[in-house]
């Protein structure tokens, strides 16, 4: 991962004038920055201001520099803002979708001590840490909140995992609790470790930065396997904030004039240091925040500056019509220079992507892992991770249906629908022809019945014998035998009725 400076998006102050936090909206569209004025200033993907609006304390009569604003955090839906205030209030903004919406504060959460930190991992669910140590939920919906667990430590950050349903928070007393949400486990102190500041919690590892200048890995067990020292190292200062990239393999750690960038190998399953990133008379890095597609991050500091990087492995264009930008191992953007357009092609399962093609008359996506094969409509979005065992890139692709992939390998054929993470159905056939398969996907329903699940397949078990496969049960539904061979057929819109000819041009 390589970080370029792009531009200045505030500028600095002469003195102290601490960003307090920032946050990228989950549609990337978004970039919120929260001032030392207590203003929260809106910048577009391209880092243009383009809105603003001023916080408000819990009681007017108390003045309005009486607080500060200590965490923000977009919803997973992008129109709403909630913010943190050390006047033990959480006010969620409804911010609308278009730039100049009116702000309306539509939820209040009154807590019995400050609020010190805060994300916002579900739907109308935010987990806030107070200073009195509680680790506690908001419900947006019904406006209520309650303790998921308590401590007797303030506490210093929070931070979820990819899925949302797991929280770490770490405690002024070096204390970590990690608590998950359902059965992926229990909430359970892990470990006792140095004054906290930053938590990235990946798929298996914890990334731990603190005071004490060393950053510690553990994995999912609590044990640490990594530690990166800088004690001795006289120009480091204290780590103050981290964030980690959408894919959870990239880790920043901001300090004084710096920021620290650690790589994860899956090949290795170890960490890694890049090159760090050195800016004189930046000073301290009060706030990161990485964009949800990976390829930007914000840093802000004690000072009053906002700046804005670019992140990526490697760039590459793609036919002269389009750019792949390696955002991590497992992720890529994919950008159609003549239109703008983005699509973000990413494995879920964190396997690093090896190739990205774009086929199908320049519409479709490929990309292969070690384990996994990606598929993807640049048209409708549409975007699929099925579990893939490789074969040297042998397979064929044929992109004659719009809402399913067909693929040839080794005499069998799978089908992928897109936006599906499963395959679709695999048959046994050497009949490899677009004209001699016909695939149905609750294309149009019959006037008089309802099919919640209208997914057929038509096929050539032989050159003279057509099998029509039920894809939702995988039971055939129909064997139609003919005493010469076929060259062509189909099935209608309701998958009711099959045309078929033969060589003899017989329909």
């Amino acid at each position: 991962m390589q970080l370029k400076h792009m531009k200045t998006l505030l500028d600095p102050q002469i003195g102290a004038s601490k960003i307090c936090c920032l946050a990228w909206s989950p549609n990337n569209s978004k970039l919120a920055v929260c001032t030392s004025d207590r203003v929260i200033l809106l910048y577009d993907e391209n880092g243009e201001r383009r809105d603003k609006f001023s916080s408000k304390p819990i009681d007017s009569k108390y003045g309005k520099k009486s607080y500060s604003v200590k965490a923000i955090a977009f919803s997973p839906c992008s129109t709403k803002i909630a913010l943190g205030q050390t006047d033990n209030i959480i006010y969620v903004y409804k911010i609308g979708e278009e730039w100049g919406d009116k702000k309306v504060i539509c939820n209040k959460f009154v807590q019995t001590s400050a609020i010190t930190c805060l994300i916002w991992p579900m739907e109308n669910a935010i987990v806030f840490g107070l200073a009195e140590g509680k680790v506690r939920l908001a419900n947006t919906r019904n406006n209520k909140s309650s303790t998921i667990y308590g401590t007797e430590s303030y506490v210093v950050s929070l931070t979820n995992n990819q899925s949302g349903k797991g929280i770490i928070s770490g405690h002024a007393d070096g204390t970590l609790v990690r608590y998950f949400f359902d059965d992926e486990g229990s909430g359970e102190f892990t470990f006792i470790h140095v004054t906290l500041i930053c938590l990235p919690f990946l798929q298996n590892n914890i990334v731990v930065a603190g005071c004490d200048r060393r950053v510690v890995v553990y994995n999912k067990e609590s044990r640490p396997i990594q530690n990166f020292d800088y004690s001795r190292d006289e120009t480091e200062k204290e780590f103050m904030v981290a964030t980690v990239n959408p894919g959870g393999q990239s880790v920043v750690i901001g300090s004084y004039d710096r920021l620290r960038l650690f790589n994860y190998s899956p090949r290795r399953g170890s960490w890694d240091e890049a090159k760090k990133k050195e800016i004189k008379n930046l000073y301290t890095i009060t706030a990161l925040s990485w964009k949800r597609d990976g390829s930007r991050l914000c840093a802000g500091t004690l000072c009053g500056a906002v700046e804005l990087f670019d992140c990526c492995l490697r760039r590459s264009i793609y036919k002269n019509k389009f750019e792949m930008t390696y955002v991590g191992l497992s992720q890529v953007i994919v950008k159609n220079l003549s239109t703008g357009t983005r699509v973000v092609l990413k494995s879920h399962y964190g396997y690093e992507i090896d190739e990205v093609k774009i086929l199908g008359g320049d519409r479709y996506l490929v990309g292969h892992t070690s384990d996994t094969l990606l598929l993807g409509d640049l048209l409708t979005n549409r975007l699929s991770e099925v579990t893939w065992q490789g074969s040297g890139g042998n397979e064929k692709f044929f992109f004659e249906n719009e809402n399913v992939c067909m693929i040839f390998n080794a005499g069998e054929l799978s089908l992928v629908e897109y936006g599906s993470n499963e395959v679709l159905g695999s048959v046994r056939t050497e009949m490899m022809n677009p004209h001699l398969i016909s695939v149905r996907l609750n294309e149009r329903q019959h006037s008089h019945k309802v099919f919640e699940n209208n997914k057929k397949m038509a096929y050539l078990i032989d050159a003279q014998t057509i099998s029509i496969l039920d894809l939702s049960t995988s039971y055939s539904v129909a064997t139609i035998q003919h005493n010469s061979k076929l060259d062509w057929l189909e099935l209608n819109e309701t998958a009711g009725k099959l045309v078929f000819r033969d060589k003899r041009l017989r329909l």
